[in-house]
């Protein structure tokens, strides 16, 4: 599999003020589910990305990529045996697919994520 950005993801404090923001200034439709937005900038081979309001302790005002990946485990290995670190253990999604967060070796915040599991 290539190792391609499919996803964004924005951070935020305060979830609806960020929302509010972005439908003004970019147009985008946002639909909300709890602490997090998913963006639909109404072009239609746009990236998918979502607005993610974490929590008071976690990190916030962030932009952090999303890179899909068959195997988090083989992918963060790679990730620690080159110097990086693993932020986020793999987490299972409700549509199936799983996330993981690392740092690299300059300390940026990345997202592996697995495809949508196939019908």
């Amino acid at each position: 599999m290539k190792k391609t950005v499919v996803h964004f993801e924005i951070g935020c404090s305060d979830i609806d003020q960020t929302t509010a923001f972005y439908k003004r200034v970019f147009d985008w439709n946002l639909t909300k589910n709890g602490n997090a937005a998913i963006i639909d900038t109404g072009a239609p081979d746009a990236l998918s990305g979502h607005i993610n309001q974490l929590g008071p302790k976690d990190p916030e005002n962030y932009v952090t990529i999303y890179i899909e990946t068959d195997s988090l485990t083989a992918d963060l290995e790679a990730v620690e045996s080159n110097g990086g670190t693993v932020f986020v253990q793999p987490i299972e999604l409700p549509d199936g697919r799983s996330f993981a967060w690392f740092r690299d070796v300059a300390g940026n915040l990345i997202g592996l994520i697995t495809p949508l599991p196939k019908d």
